[in-house]
């Protein structure tokens, strides 16, 4: 392993020619392009065999369970041990399952319950994954590149959003073992360049032994700083009310009649707004009044969601969905930077695990939220509520948390 002085520091600006940098972005496309290619084939195939919108939403909870019984350990895993080879193992173990995945949809035997366990094996690995691969990023950058770093990391998953769902959405044509196998190709790849990455600086591990405390140490640094709490926090119950992604195949199919190709339109949607607002902070990094500007960017995100809940054409639907991912993204990138410049190093690993199970709250439990109250409303009911509930979360987190809301600069230091 190369001694991180070896490794030339880059300028803010030029964070994206920072060779390792850029192997880190190249990974976290990949993966993140197969986890898309996957959950599309993975949503499509079981509205085919169930026509149930339950059913999709209970795909959305089997995936963010594992990642709540496993969170206490997936972050104490991230701080004691090499990050790079945890990421490395839970991407090849990823490939694995989707090519397991592949075979069970090629050999014709899969059904709904075959489907839950791929789904939950997934969501277990994704645990482990996602704040590790987190909490590498200060280690491959210097602090003074982080916000960039963060904005641009965050528009290689936009990027791949956007091109994984279409991917996903053309290639179901041909089979879902087809869009399987390219997924279980794109986790492989990314194992690969992860493998290659060296560090700029040597990650502090933790050394205490294991402990109540130690475990539970990234709730209650979470707890004990308002900031965070109200900015993970806003986030996750704002997508949770308002995130309508399991719907989708609902809306593709029964409202605005559209195949699979127009799924993946849809899908991609949020990713082309998002991906654009990504650059343009990484570009131009919010200076100024950065907690009111998250509070306006999710007010935003409720609204488009009550335009996209009411439309039954597909190009508004999908203006709609652009402008939900833009306002989305604002969010992301306020919170992520503040999680990373806020949390000392021999912590990243805990308090990341804390976020991404808000994150999957947000996601796979929003997804469940949103089937079950597709059940008793109906799809455009349920993400009309949402739209709305939204709305209120914003005006109520602004009490709750004034702190968030007056934050001006995102690399102020913590109290």
């Amino acid at each position: 392993m190369s001694s991180p002085a070896t490794v030339p520091a880059a300028e803010p600006d030029s964070v994206f020619r920072d060779a390792v940098f850029r192997r880190y972005w190249f990974a976290r496309l990949c993966t993140t392009i197969g986890y898309q290619i996957f959950t599309v084939a993975v949503g499509w195939q079981m509205y085919d065999l169930t026509r149930d919108p339950l059913m999709l939403g209970m795909v959305g909870l089997v995936q963010f369970l594992p990642s709540v019984a496993l969170i206490l350990m997936s972050g104490h895993v991230a701080d004691r041990f090499d990050r790079r080879r945890i990421v490395r193992t839970c991407q090849s173990i990823e490939a694995l399952l989707a090519a397991g995945m592949a075979a069970a949809s090629l050999g014709g035997w899969i059904d709904s319950h075959h489907i839950f366990v791929f789904v939950a094996l997934i969501g277990a690995t994704r645990a482990f994954e996602n704040p590790t691969l987190q909490a590498l990023l200060p280690s491959v950058v210097t602090p003074r590149q982080l916000p960039r770093a963060v904005a641009l990391a965050s528009s290689a998953g936009q990027a791949a959003i956007i091109i994984g769902p279409a991917i996903g959405g053309f290639a179901y044509v041909a089979g879902p073992g087809v869009v399987y196998t390219l997924s279980a190709t794109l986790f492989g790849i990314a194992a690969v360049l992860v493998g290659g990455i060296t560090l700029r600086q040597a990650a502090q591990r933790l050394t205490a032994p294991v402990s109540v405390r130690t475990v539970f140490a990234g709730f209650a640094y979470i707890r004990g700083r308002p900031v965070l709490l109200g900015a993970i926090s806003l986030d996750m119950v704002a997508v949770l009310l308002g995130g309508a992604a399991a719907l989708l195949p609902i809306y593709a199919r029964d409202i605005l009649h559209t195949g699979p190709w127009g799924l993946g339109l849809l899908r991609s949607s949020p990713a082309i707004g998002a991906l654009a607002m990504a650059l343009w902070l990484a570009r131009h990094p919010l200076n100024r009044r950065a907690g009111r500007v998250m509070f306006a960017a999710v007010a935003v995100f409720g609204v488009a969601t009550v335009v996209f809940g009411i439309s039954t054409w597909l190009p508004l639907s999908m203006a709609a969905l652009v402008v939900l991912g833009a306002s989305d993204m604002i969010s992301v990138v306020v919170r992520s930077t503040l999680v990373q410049l806020d949390t000392p190093d021999d912590m990243r690993g805990r308090v990341g695990a804390v976020n991404s199970v808000f994150i999957g709250a947000s996601n796979q439990l929003g997804e469940f939220e949103s089937g079950v109250t597709a059940a008793l409303f109906g799809p455009v009911g349920a993400v009309v509520l949402g739209g709305v509930g939204t709305l209120l979360v914003v005006a109520v987190w602004m009490r709750l948390f004034p702190a968030l809301a007056a934050r001006d600069k995102l690399h102020e230091q913590p109290a």
